[in-house]
């Protein structure tokens, strides 16, 4: 980071860009690795994008999935402590197991489904005895899984034909899209095989390369506003061609 302060760097960022993204999503993972320091940078960038960006969602990129005794104090923490809006979770152990997280009929639960590292492939692709491959297994059962109209799925840019297997099995459920930018996702091609029929339900998501579009410090957030705008202005370019505009 160009600045050494997490939250302080955060709130440069929330204002540069909150006027543009629809949604924000922390990694937890960097915060934890900081200790009680870093879940308290978390607390301060959730609260600030309360303040500054009270439209966005805010979503809790936790990857969160275990027993369902445990998944209860996963979902109070998400969503009771912390109040996030939506988490990402794993589906491994089933919809029994997930029923924490579901049941809070006002948030979202984003399954991982087709994630977007070069390995995914290792085990989500296995075929099943069904002739579906296990990522479009996991669409399936999280469709199943969806009676309150809360469950979404994460699905990486970085493969957009099963994307578009994702979305066939799902046409109506919201998708976020790890995997642009840093990770050489095909934006275009993703915005394609991901909206729905009207040209929605897709949360494109660019980390890196929209908060560290500049290390130099006293440019790094006017960086991230132009980075996040060229990212808006393509994505409505890819819509377009697909006679899906805004």
């Amino acid at each position: 980071m160009p600045v050494r302060d997490t939250a302080a760097f955060n709130e440069a960022i929330i204002d540069a860009v909150g006027d543009v993204a629809c949604a924000f999503k922390p990694n937890l993972a960097f915060y934890e690795a900081l200790g009680s320091a870093g879940i308290a940078a978390l607390e301060r960038t959730v609260q600030t994008i309360r303040d500054k960006a009270p439209g966005a969602v805010v979503i809790a990129d936790a990857k969160r999935g275990d027993m369902r005794s445990s998944n209860v104090h996963y979902a109070r923490a998400l969503f009771d402590t912390w109040g996030f809006d939506a988490a990402t979770v794993s589906g491994y152990l089933g919809g029994e197991a997930l029923e924490p997280f579901l049941s809070y009929d006002d948030r979202g639960v984003f399954v991982l489904c087709k994630t977007s590292n070069p390995g995914a492939r290792e085990l989500q692709d296995l075929a099943l005895s069904s002739g579906r491959r296990l990522f479009e297994e996991v669409a399936s059962r999280a469709a199943e899984w969806n009676a309150r109209g809360n469950v979404g799925l994460v699905v990486g840019a970085t493969y957009p034909g099963d994307l578009a297997a994702v979305r066939n099995l799902c046409p109506d459920m919201p998708i976020l899209l790890p995997g642009i930018g840093a990770q050489g996702g095909d934006l275009e091609a993703s915005v394609s095989a991901g909206v729905d029929g009207a040209g929605r339900s897709l949360i494109v998501s660019s980390s890196r390369s929209v908060i560290y579009a500049s290390s130099d410090p006293a440019s790094f957030a006017e960086a991230a506003r132009e980075a996040a705008l060229d990212l808006r202005r393509r994505i409505h370019d890819a819509l377009r061609e697909e006679g899906k505009g805004w």
